[in-house]
Order: structure tokens, then sequence, then C-alpha cells
């Protein structure tokens, strides 16, 4: 039976986000990898005049173009992804669902506060152009318009009601040193999800780009063999 795996990447990023457990998986199975890039996103990072719309048609575009190749399709979603593979879950027969830092809800105060001071200390020393965490900010900050944001709080709003409603397997990913997603949020979702199959990982050194993390050959391995297994 041919499988094939989605995955999505998050608001303002693009498929690199992702990219090691893709890699991962098509290393290890025969299966077809697919990563659309959602319109406005990706290397060259121009959001305006895009709307929830668009990412979400973009996500059924690709899950109908991938369904036609494969006898069964998984779809793995990261931050923004993983509202949206929510979304898929719920119109589609997606066999099974990974969310990794899903933004059901967003902006852990306490991390990004931790970031922050992080980068006014490396400003006093003089380093502060050189800390990457701050150069991915300072980019989106200065690409992502606010209209924007607005549209992917939309897909959020429009998504977090039925989530109860689906039963789909699904593993859960989250980081506790995440600045973006509030890591409660991974508990939030395992209790709402009505899936009988559900599980959860938590990283202890995991920020929001999970898939970069330290730990990641300890749930790389668990991710696959979910979606491996028959139950």
């Amino acid at each position: 039976m041919s499988v094939g795996v989605l995955m999505l990447h998050g608001f303002s990023g693009g498929p690199y986000e992702v990219q090691p457990l893709a890699e991962y998986i098509r290393n290890q199975t025969d299966w077809i990898v697919e990563i659309p890039t959602f319109c406005g996103h990706g290397e060259t990072l121009s959001l305006k005049g895009f709307t929830a719309e668009h990412w979400l048609i973009d996500a059924e575009l690709a899950y109908k173009r991938l369904a036609k190749k494969v006898d069964k399709v998984y779809v793995v979603g990261f931050s923004m992804g993983g509202v949206i593979a929510l979304y898929l879950g719920k119109r589609y027969p997606i066999k099974k669902i990974v969310l990794l830092s899903a933004a059901v809800k967003y902006i852990a105060p306490k991390q990004l506060l931790s970031d922050l001071q992080k980068f006014a200390k490396e400003a006093i020393e003089g380093h502060l152009k050189n800390n990457e965490l701050f150069k991915r900010y300072e980019y989106k900050l200065k690409n992502v318009p606010v209209s924007a944001a607005i549209q992917f709080m939309k897909i959020v709003r429009q998504v977090e009601p039925y989530i109860e409603s689906i039963n789909i397997p699904t593993f859960i990913v989250q980081g506790k040193c995440d600045g973006i997603v509030p890591y409660t949020t991974a508990q939030y979702l395992y209790d709402k999800l009505s899936s009988k199959e559900k599980y959860i990982y938590f990283s202890s050194c995991g920020k929001h780009h999970i898939c970069y993390s330290d730990d990641c050959e300890s749930w790389f391995p668990d991710v696959l063999h979910f979606l491996q297994s028959e139950k």
C-alpha cells in the first residue's frame, strides 16, 4: 500500500522548518513526502495581500494532488501548519496526523521575554547582529505585515471550535522552551482531541522550531514508529 506524507510549514516560514524530519522519513521509507509552500511564504517572504483562505486552499490542493498518487495520506503540520493539519483532518480521510509546535495557542511571554533579555545583553556587548535567533525575528518583524498575522489568527479561530470532534490518530510534539507557542498547548490539544489513539512528547530542550531541537534523535523515531504502526 503506497503512502504519502504531506508536511505543512508554519506562518511566515517555509519548507525548511520541517526539512529535517522530512529527510529522516524519506531516508527510512519509500513514502512520497511533499512539502508545499504557502502563498507569500518561503525564502522570498512577501505576505501582503494573502489571506487565510489562500493558505487553506493551498493545503487542500496539495492534499488532493498527493491523494491521487497514493493509497493513504498522513499529514504533519508545524506551528500554523499544525492548525491547518487539523483543518484537513476534519474535511478529508487523513489516516494519521502529527502536530509539531501546533499554534492553536500562541506566544509564550515568559520564554519570549527571556529571548529578548538575551538580545539586550548581547546588544550591550556588541554581539547582537551575530545572534541567529535575533536575525530570524528581525527579518520577520520587517517582512510580516500585521494584516497577515490577523489572517493567521483567523485560521486558529476557525479551527479551534471543532478540535474535539477530530478522532484521527495523532502524535503531538512540543518543546518546553517554545517562545511562540506555550508548551501547555500540547496538553490542551491532547485533552481536546477525541482520538482514541493519541500520543504526546515533550522536549525539555525544544524551542519553537522543534525539528531543529537537540533531542530530535529521540523523537524522530517515535514519530515514524507511530506512522508505520497498524492498530
